[in-house]
């Protein structure tokens, strides 16, 4: 009973972590249809900016981490403003080949400045304070993890399915000329929704750094783990990469404790077994 509860709690919590960083990824390529690369990028940068914040300039965590997320987020939308937006209409092979050359250029650039060593965001008391919940005793901040993914999950589906902005997204994407002539400022969309997918890779860096540790080729090593899950998910789909990531999660946390020995092989079995079973992934985006 007690491995059972291990494995699940820290699935969740490692799935969510997951969900995190792949939402705005599920987005740019489900709804946006741009083949983004460079996402784990940002999720190393808000880590990066997170640990120099509170380890090194000694913020207090909930400011530190809060200014890198919208720092995170400001610089996606400065990119996709001055240079991704440009790539929108490219093929598919441009934008990979584009968006994994931005990606060694963040690799670069995080070991120029802080070196290869894994970088450690200091946590406060209240988020090392163990909680005991019957079955475990698990710190604070894996219960702050599962409860922002959940908020992450509800306001995402929210926005895309029920807001004005949402309309204007769908609206923008099916048909760019029409939207703008109808008034929706089809830049700004565009800027904004690749800079709120940034800002939430970079929550997701923070907030998992203690499951996938900081280091300058984090985007590299993680990059599979997002694709996967918003493949199996479903390319758009908010709740199909929730899905996916949670049961992505548990299944490479149920490894983890009872065949360490086997690496990563079932979670990429399970890969290939939901996408032999649903090509699409779990759920489709709703379009309207």
């Amino acid at each position: 009973m007690t491995l059972l509860a291990n494995i699940l709690i820290d699935g969740i919590a490692y799935g969510m972590v997951l969900f995190i960083i792949a939402v705005g990824l599920s987005v740019t390529l489900g709804l946006m249809r741009f083949v983004n690369l460079a996402h784990g990028a940002f999720a190393m940068t808000g880590g990066y900016l997170a640990a120099w914040l509170v380890g090194a300039q000694g913020w207090p965590f909930a400011w530190g981490a809060l200014a890198a997320v919208v720092l995170t987020g400001l610089l996606g939308m400065l990119l996709e403003a001055l240079v991704l937006r440009r790539l929108y209409r490219r093929s598919e092979l441009q934008q990979v080949l584009f968006t994994i050359g931005l990606t060694f250029l963040f690799v670069a650039t995080a070991n120029l400045l802080a070196g290869p060593e894994v970088q450690l965001i200091p946590l406060p008391g209240w988020l090392k304070t163990p909680v005991d919940l019957g079955i475990r005793t698990l710190p604070a901040q894996r219960l702050l993890v599962i409860a922002a993914g959940l908020a992450v999950l509800l306001l995402s589906a929210w926005v895309l399915g029920r807001s004005r902005f949402g309309i204007w997204l769908r609206a923008t994407v099916d048909n760019t000329g029409a939207a703008a002539a109808l008034g929706i400022p089809v830049q700004w969309v565009y800027a904004l929704t690749f800079g709120v997918g940034a800002a939430l890779a970079g929550l997701g860096g923070i907030l998992g750094a203690e499951l996938m540790p900081l280091e300058p080729y984090y985007p590299i090593k993680y990059l599979v783990l997002v694709l996967v899950v918003v493949a199996v998910g479903g390319m758009g789909s908010i709740t199909g990469s929730a899905v996916a990531a949670l049961a992505l999660g548990t299944i490479e946390t149920a490894s983890k404790y009872l065949a360490s020995d086997w690496g990563s092989l079932f979670f990429f079995l399970s890969m290939a077994l939901f996408l032999a079973w649903r090509p699409q992934g779990l759920l489709v985006a709703r379009r309207t």
